[in-house]
């Protein structure tokens, strides 16, 4: 069956080149999550005319990857005591959560987190209130760009976890 979480880790360049590395993911798009202005913009967000997060939607396959694998791979990367900040990436739109459109993917969340992380952790686990497609350009952004920055260490999927792998 297919289900959709939407994951904000930094900036969300390498956050899309890991995930749509994996089995089990479908598609993956970037966008702007959980601002309180509608369709902003890149420019928006760096100047703090918005304030959304850096977002990656995950289409995948819950037959063959779990919601709790996905939350697996994603504490790989993400500094999840950080506030606003992931590698150099600092800013309220590099902060770091969770969005989810089934309130139980939610409570999944939260008790997967509150197990596997020390007390004091700075994840948003919040509904999804909007998500807005970010430009075309910062679509799949690593693979037009290969030598584009990336915080997210993306050695860190097993050759066995990856697509054709």
């Amino acid at each position: 069956m297919r289900k959709i979480i939407y994951l904000a880790g930094g900036c969300f360049w390498g956050v899309q080149a890991y995930f749509k590395a994996l089995k089990g993911v479908i598609e993956t798009s970037v966008g702007y999550a959980n601002g309180s202005t509608a369709n902003p913009k890149y420019e928006e967000l760096k100047h703090g005319l918005a304030n959304h997060a850096e977002t990656v939607r995950i289409v995948y396959d819950e037959e063959e990857i779990s919601l709790t694998k996905l939350l697996e791979h994603y504490l790989r990367f993400v500094e999840p005591y950080s506030l606003d900040k992931q590698g150099h990436d600092v800013g309220h739109q590099y902060r770091s959560g969770v969005y989810f459109t089934d309130p139980l993917d939610g409570a999944e969340t939260d008790e997967y987190f509150t197990e596997h992380l020390a007390p004091g952790w700075k994840i948003e686990i919040k509904p999804l209130a909007n998500f807005y497609p970010a430009e075309e350009y910062h679509q799949d952004y690593l693979d037009k760009n290969p030598g584009g920055y990336c915080h997210v260490n993306l050695n860190l999927i097993k050759p066995e976890e990856r697509k054709n792998g």
